[in-house]
């Protein structure tokens, strides 16, 4: 008989793909409840409702992140690449982080033209600028701002803050090594840059290929990421 922990070594990665699974969509459930008793709220919703949403929006990105990199692991995954209105793709992503932004009286610029178009996978992109967003919310101090330009045969898509910036680490480390960022007193993995650049990579159209970018400074003098989409 075989002993158990040689299975669940065998068998480990499957677990942990259905366990992420069965945690979506409890999860899913749990803020589907809470949007519920949120309504219930007479007048605007106490903070705790935006902290909450935060949260579990931060939960759900990390767990999908984790099931996309288990399938492309699997070689199972291929992006669906389609025709994308990028000022749409950019709303999606603020309209994550809507309630939060207003309960912490941070400000978000959104600068796209109207008839700018890119060929990505909308769902797998909009969740790593999602990532992103997040991040730029816990640490900017007032101000955040989101951009997208066609730049040498690129989409580029930027976010920007006005915090303190990426710690030197994060930005000698391209392409991000999740190992190796890893700081768990201030709660950062770096996995949301390398989710961005995995997501990015797989991006190629007429032999370019997909990237990120991160420096500090740039419009608000904070960090600055950007995702270009060939």
């Amino acid at each position: 008989m075989q002993p158990p922990h040689e299975a669940i070594d065998k068998n480990f990665l499957a677990i942990l793909a259905s366990s992420v699974h069965d945690m979506k969509n409890s999860l899913a459930s749990a803020r589907n409840l809470l949007s519920r008793l949120a309504a219930r709220c007479e007048g605007v919703a106490p903070q705790e409702w935006a902290q909450i949403e935060f949260e579990t929006n931060r939960m759900n990105n990390s767990l999908m992140q984790l099931l996309t990199f288990y399938k492309i692991g699997q070689a199972r995954f291929r992006p669906l690449i389609d025709e994308c209105r990028v000022h749409d793709l950019l709303d999606d992503v603020v309209a994550q982080q809507g309630s939060l932004l207003a309960c912490r009286d941070i400000g978000i610029a959104l600068s796209c033209d109207d008839a700018l178009y890119c060929y990505c996978d909308a769902n797998l992109v909009g969740h790593a600028l999602g990532t992103i967003l997040n991040n730029a919310t816990r640490y900017c101090k007032s101000q955040v701002q989101l951009s997208a330009v066609e730049q040498e045969g690129y989409v580029v898509l930027k976010i920007e803050d006005d915090g303190a910036g990426y710690p030197p680490a994060l930005l000698n480390m391209l392409p991000p090594d999740p190992s190796g960022a890893i700081d768990f007193v201030k709660g950062s993995t770096g996995l949301g840059l390398y989710f961005a650049w995995v997501i990015a990579a797989m991006h190629e159209n007429e032999g370019r290929q997909g990237r990120i970018a991160i420096h500090n400074g740039g419009e608000l003098g904070g960090a600055c990421f950007a995702l270009y989409l060939p």
